[in-house]
């Protein structure tokens, strides 16, 4: 933008956070890595240099962009939302049209506020009963994902609803729109609730007063109309989810925690038959190896997808009392953001880590892009 001589069109639109190149370990010593300190220090002079609001590295607010949006209330109800990640379909778990964009696109962004885009079909993956005990959020998305494939929500923008959907905390649902992704589409959304409301009552950035009540009548209308035409309907029913495993090299290769590795000679299709050899091989698998028997020997509690509070929450749960295994040789807990790190050392939630032998790290993107793990 700087060589084309254009800036910002709307500068309070941005928000601008420094997640996939900080360390997660100790920042006294700032960002080793020189490629990864350019990168930072030049997001840090071009927001002060045109007036972007900016989290950095070692701000009180800073963590992931996909949690802090929705956690300061600069995500709202309503708002389509950009971001140069893929895993922006997140901040679509609250009323928003929400999708990762590329780099030209994202100064395109910066420069006009508008993109040019094709009109996406539409998807309704409809979820209906309770989860069994043990499975969450992560569980029920896997499970999709798994029925429709990762190019299953292709072109397609999917709404998520039904009774467990509603019956999904704000932050669970937020794990489902993340991965909307991970099928294929573009975008993933759920309809404003009470739920959704209150999850922004209070939050810094959201409007207050007369403001308040103006925008909170405004976000009850963002949901579907009855009877509302899909190009696509899915229908999941949720009392038939079991807890999920990932045993390949896609989302798409998942299945029950007490099911089997597949074997490629039972693959009819081609295409799939060859991918699961190379996954096969690639993770140094053998078919028919019961998934429960599988050792592992790295452990991230983190990322975009499950670094809340309440994730967190569950994690200890299973740690209290607990130690990682011999054959763990790495096991760390990156939380989302500063303030769920905080949040997360005020219930003592980082002690019950520590004891069981996790590293208690600083928030950031982590080991998802594999950099400043």
């Amino acid at each position: 933008m700087t060589l084309a001589g254009r800036k910002p069109w709307r500068v309070g639109a941005n928000l601008a956070v420094a997640d996939h190149n900080v360390p997660t370990t100790a920042r006294s010593q700032g960002i080793a890595d020189p490629i990864s300190r350019l990168q930072v220090d030049t997001l840090d002079s071009n927001c002060e240099k045109f007036g972007i609001t900016e989290f950095r590295m070692n701000d009180l607010r800073q963590g992931i962009v996909h949690i802090i949006g929705p956690e300061q209330g600069a995500t709202l109800p309503g708002m389509t939302v950009v971001c140069g990640d893929s895993h922006t379909s997140t901040h679509g778990a609250l009323g928003t049209l929400a999708f990762g964009i590329g780099t030209s696109e994202v100064e395109h962004v910066l420069a006009t506020q508008t993109l040019l885009m094709k009109k996406n079909h539409s998807m309704l993956v409809r979820v209906e009963g309770e989860l069994p005990f043990g499975c969450t959020a992560k569980d029920l998305v896997l499970y999709v994902i798994g029925k429709i494939g990762t190019a299953g929500g292709t072109g397609h923008a999917i709404e998520f609803a039904g009774g467990t959907i509603r019956a999904l905390s704000v932050e669970g649902r937020m794990t489902v729109c993340n991965m909307a992704i991970e099928a294929g589409a573009r975008s993933g959304m759920v309809a404003v609730d009470e739920k959704t409301i209150e999850y922004f009552r209070g939050r810094p950035y959201a409007p207050t007063g007369v403001l308040w009540d103006q925008a909170v009548k405004y976000w009850r209308t963002l949901h579907s109309d009855e009877g509302a035409q899909f190009d696509r309907v899915v229908d999941i029913d949720a009392r038939q989810i079991t807890p999920q495993v990932t045993w390949g090299t896609s989302p798409e290769m998942v299945l029950s925690v007490d099911a089997r590795v597949p074997d490629p000679d039972k693959e009819k299709d081609a295409g799939r038959r060859s991918g699961m050899e190379r996954a096969l091989h690639y993770m140094g698998l053998k078919p028919n190896t019961p998934l429960v028997d599988i050792r592992i020997d790295k452990v991230f509690i983190g990322s975009c997808t499950n670094a809340r509070i309440e994730d967190l929450r569950a994690a200890a749960l299973v740690a209290r009392g607990k130690h990682v295994a011999a054959n763990v040789t790495q096991a760390m807990v990156v939380p989302g953001s500063q303030q769920v790190k905080a949040q997360a050392i005020q219930e003592g939630l980082d002690k019950i880590f520590k004891d069981a032998g996790f590293d208690w790290r600083e928030p950031g993107c982590s080991m998802c892009l594999g950099m400043n793990p």
